[in-house]
């Protein structure tokens, strides 16, 4: 399908309410990987959404992105969990990869993901302890990757090691296929929340690639993760919250609208507490969404507190997120313990963000340093 900018949010609405809308309580209940929903969103040119138009993208950049994936949330966390990490890893290739590499990403023939975070040194993902040692001709890889989404549908991995040269970097990035010998994902994911997102971890045991899968310079990887990959997954991160958010209001205001007290009539919603409830996570969710809003305007403005909003609107969106969903189960009472009302499942997928590195707590370190002038690393 070719590139059609102006009108992805046809072809995403109709992707949303005809394949990842009917298919997230299978994906959440069987934890399956959203098979069906990846490959329209390909096929619509969706995938393609930070690819640039020369190489057969979209080119919408981080703002089309976010509206992608937080139309995505309303319908399936683990679909928008699949597409914020192939938008972060093609951040990635579009910037240092090769050109056939950002055809296929652009095209949706190749499914991109991030393979930064490892066993050793936990949400502190820009500090690999993984290795990458010179063996003549080749790289040897060996890692232990603690949680790579999409670890078994993946074309590839943007991955992380400590550089080849001792002292060059904090990091160096590498294109590694997620069939090359050596490469093991290491069980299916069976998680609380997210259970479709293909979530596992992975090692890699005497990897050979050849020095050409290096993106970027030796040493370089940080610098890479601070500009390109860290202001897309927060944004992207928050945007799946605010998803998860908004249709938590929707099926909660449904539910409380719909259900009646047999002996008075009244709904739910007649009770003055129930409106309150409904009013607060409501208003969660907006603060949320403006603030991921002006993140997107500060990068695209270049505004001096860029950096800041995109640590900000991570954090806000998932604590915020958790706020709303709790809530959403409380007014929804025992009927949110069943899964036909949708409650249940938005309220396990929203306590991811908060664990998903940089995690909240390191990401309010951050804010901390930041608004008192000191370095953030």
């Amino acid at each position: 399908m070719s590139p059609d900018p102006a009108g992805f949010t046809s072809a995403l609405e109709e992707i949303c309410t005809g394949i990842v809308g009917p298919d997230a309580a299978t994906v959440d209940r069987q934890g399956v990987f959203p098979e069906r929903a990846v490959h329209a969103l390909a096929a619509a040119g969706l995938l393609g959404a930070v690819s640039a138009q020369d190489v057969g993208g979209l080119g919408l950049g981080m703002r089309g992105a976010a509206t992608i994936v937080g139309r995505l949330a309303q319908e399936c966390g683990s679909t928008a969990m699949v597409a914020c990490m192939h938008y972060c890893g093609t951040a990635v290739l579009e910037a240092l990869g090769p050109g056939d590499v950002r055809q296929a990403a652009a095209s949706g023939a190749h499914l991109s993901t991030l393979a930064f975070s490892e066993a050793g040194s936990r949400s502190h993902f820009w500090a690999p302890v993984g290795t990458a040692t010179r063996e003549r001709d080749q790289i040897a890889l060996n890692a232990r990757k603690s949680w790579v989404t999409s670890a078994s549908r993946a074309t590839a991995y943007v991955w992380s090691s400590q550089p080849v040269t001792a002292g060059a970097g904090l990091s160096t990035l590498w294109l590694v296929p997620s069939k090359q010998p050596g490469i093991q994902v290491q069980g299916a994911f069976d998680g609380l929340g997210l259970r479709g997102n293909d979530s596992s971890p992975v090692s890699a045991n005497d990897v050979r690639v050849p020095e050409s899968a290096m993106l970027g310079d030796d040493g370089k990887g940080f610098d890479v993760m601070m500009s390109a990959v860290l202001p897309m997954f927060n944004v992207l991160s928050a945007a799946c919250s605010v998803g998860i958010m908004e249709s938590a209001v929707q099926r909660t205001a449904e539910h409380a609208s719909g259900s009646r007290y047999a002996h008075t009539g009244a709904t739910l919603a007649d009770l003055p507490t129930i409106r309150n409830y409904i009013a607060r996570i409501r208003v969660k969710t907006d603060m949320a969404r403006s603030l991921l809003g002006d993140t997107i305007l500060a990068l695209e403005g270049g505004r001096p507190d860029a950096l800041l909003r995109v640590l900000s609107c991570k954090a806000a969106a998932a604590e915020n997120a958790i706020e709303v969903v709790e809530l959403a189960m409380r007014v929804c009472g025992g009927a949110a313990f069943r899964k036909d009302v949708g409650v249940e499942r938005h309220f396990r997928d929203a306590h991811a963000a908060g664990v998903m590195g940089p995690t909240t707590d390191v990401l309010y370190d951050f804010i901390g340093k930041a608004v008192c002038g000191q370095p953030l690393f």
